[in-house]
């Protein structure tokens, strides 16, 4: 059951899936109120998502997204925890992080395409939702987006993904013009770099992942990515030449991402 929550004398927006309790959206606007009230810049939108998953055997089957839209520039941030109570104060603290990404170091990242201040955001994972399982029979491709890479610095490319709270960005490598991917090693939560050209140049502070970048058909990809074990593969489309993510989603399906050539 899916219901729109709206506020007049606000720019809030409250979305509701599942069986979320009626106070929870309040609860959410209010919490968002408290974050928009700290910003000195002008907010064209704001939106929440409250998903309450059915399942009631999950750890975490309270979810909650927000995208603040601040004068232009997207904010997000996403999280999954016990209650639903507990993910919107998670999800306060978290879009604050972001935000603050953008107050104190967007114009640094842009100009010199550096590194960011401070460490990478190690509790990355700890709030997320889980995943569905699915079996691989039942799996599918459910999602394809499509559009037009931006052209980044690697480091412009981590910006991107920090302040969208992204777990991978794909784009257009700024100097070398190959598709390139960002994204976070699970393994120590630092930041790395795959790209195309295997002869590109290094970038301070970001290495390069030691994982190759195959040319494969979307079948094969598919095989790969279940035979890995890891969340995404990127790889160089067979048919375009061009370098595409294929992820696991949290419904347990596939989600695909592919440069409009």
């Amino acid at each position: 059951m899916n219901r729109l929550h709206t506020a007049p004398d606000t720019e809030v927006l409250v979305e509701t899936r599942g069986e979320v309790t009626l106070a929870a959206p309040d609860y959410a606007r209010t919490k968002m109120l408290a974050v928009l009230g700290r910003l000195d810049g002008p907010v064209l939108a704001a939106r929440v998502k409250l998903t309450q998953e059915p399942n009631h055997a999950m750890a975490k089957p309270s979810l909650a997204q927000a995208v603040v839209d601040l004068n232009g520039r997207p904010v997000r941030a996403h999280v999954a925890a016990a209650t639903m109570q507990e993910a919107v104060d998670l999800l306060q603290d978290r879009l604050n992080t972001r935000i603050a990404r953008v107050r104190d170091h967007r114009d640094h990242h842009r100009q010199h395409a550096s590194a960011p201040d401070g460490p990478p955001d190690g509790a990355r994972h700890e709030h997320r939702p889980q995943r569905h399982s699915r079996s691989g029979q039942e799996r599918r491709i459910v999602r394809h987006k499509s559009y037009s890479l931006a052209r980044q610095t690697a480091w412009e490319a981590v910006f991107e993904l920090e302040v969208m709270d992204y777990d991978f960005h794909l784009f257009t490598d700024a100097a070398s013009g190959c598709d390139s991917v960002v994204h976070r090693d699970p393994a120590d939560e630092r930041y790395r770099l795959a790209t195309t050209e295997p002869q590109a140049e290094p970038v301070p502070g970001l290495p390069v992942s030691k994982l190759d970048v195959p040319r494969l058909a979307v079948a094969d990809a598919v095989a790969r990515l279940d035979l890995s074990g890891l969340p995404f593969v990127f790889f160089t489309d067979a048919a375009t030449g061009r370098g595409n993510v294929l992820y696991h989603r949290y419904d347990g399906h596939y989600g695909l991402i592919t440069p409009v050539s």
